[in-house]
């Protein structure tokens, strides 16, 4: 690269990572600073899910900024899943014009068998446990995705078809404790809408990637995109929808204590061996609070990102209150009665 050229970027990179010109995304930083900072307290180190999409996009020139401003060490990862036929490419070609800006990613493969149902769920699936996995290799104990306002209102659409209870209608928060992993799931831009995401990345970097699959009805989640879209037309109010959101986190909130003491009380941890043990009155508690604290527990052991279905975890829970449980296997765990306790164990 000649000299001239080389003065010209660092130049524009000074620009953009010294001091935010723009007002509207002066404030966005300053409430993102606040809640990064307030989160991770003296932790000089995160993490940073890219996609290429404008949303996340704007959430690596945070991070970066932040990064310049406050010595954090930030690692930016993209996940490679290799379900279309030019994700590869687009890996590169994002980690390529990153690096221009002085971001560097690592590009994450996701190696399994393709699956041929349930695509869009099942690599998110995927893409969570291997951020999770190279967040651990790392001890990086912060994750920030660049999820905002309107994936909150999909995820509680899709969730309500789904039949989801309570938990699963208020589980997309602004953090989100992985206990078994000891990382946290930030979501700093949740309070955003996509096109204030779509402003920043277009002033900053004047370039992002559309996600073909934004566009084919096939999928749920473009179908409830589509459905909130009409509501808006007749009338659907965000403030009243955000308040009955916040109800609803507060309810939880208050099982969440329960579920907590049932667990402290009724069962018992061994570490060392990854087994625990449940004691009759672990399931005498109320069905959400029993089922809730059961889910808790077998995903702790078998060290899954996602818990078993529900269907499976209810019958488990009848079979135990029926006393006809004798030995069965779950997501990844052995569950057997000895004398009057449940012993839970990770499934060789």
């Amino acid at each position: 690269m000649k000299k001239k050229s080389l003065s010209v970027k660092k130049k524009i990179l000074k620009n953009k990572f010294n001091k935010i010109s723009n007002k509207k995304i002066s404030k966005i930083y300053k409430k993102f600073r606040f809640f990064i900072k307030d989160t991770i307290k003296k932790e000089k180190q995160i993490a940073v899910a890219i996609s290429g999409g404008p949303d996340s996009l704007a959430l690596a020139y945070l991070a970066k900024y932040l990064s310049v401003k406050e010595k954090i060490k930030v690692k930016f990862f993209i996940v490679d899943h290799r379900l279309r036929k030019n994700s590869q490419e687009e890996a590169k070609k994002v980690k390529s014009f990153l690096k221009k800006f002085n971001i560097n990613c690592q590009i994450l493969l996701w190696r399994s068998k393709k699956p041929k149902s349930n695509i869009q769920s099942i690599a998110r699936k995927n893409r969570y446990e291997l951020l999770l996995k190279n967040c651990q290799k790392n001890n990086i104990k912060y994750l920030l995705v660049g999820h905002h306002v309107d994936d909150l209102y999909e995820n509680f659409f899709i969730r309500l078809l789904r039949g989801s209870g309570l938990k699963g209608l208020t589980s997309f928060d602004k953090i989100t404790v992985e206990k078994n992993k000891n990382i946290l799931i930030l979501r700093p831009l949740i309070d955003l809408e996509k096109n204030e995401l779509i402003f920043i990345t277009k002033k900053i970097f004047k370039f992002y990637i559309e996600d073909p699959s934004n566009k084919n009805s096939e999928f749920q989640r473009i179908r409830i995109r589509s459905l909130i879209s009409n509501l808006k037309k007749d009338g659907y109010d965000t403030k009243k929808f955000n308040l009955t959101i916040k109800n609803l986190k507060s309810s939880n909130s208050t099982i969440d204590f329960y579920v907590d003491n049932n667990i402290k009380k009724n069962s018992t941890f061994i570490n060392r061996k990854n087994i625990c043990f449940l004691n009759k009155n672990f399931f005498i508690q109320s069905n959400e609070v029993v089922f809730r604290s059961l889910s808790f527990i077998l995903n702790s052991i078998s060290s899954k990102y996602y818990p078993s279905r529900g269907k499976s975890i209810s019958a488990l829970i009848t079979k135990i209150q029926k006393k006809v449980l004798y030995k069965v296997t779950l997501g990844g765990c052995c569950i057997e009665k000895i004398n009057e306790t449940i012993l839970i164990s990770k499934e060789n």
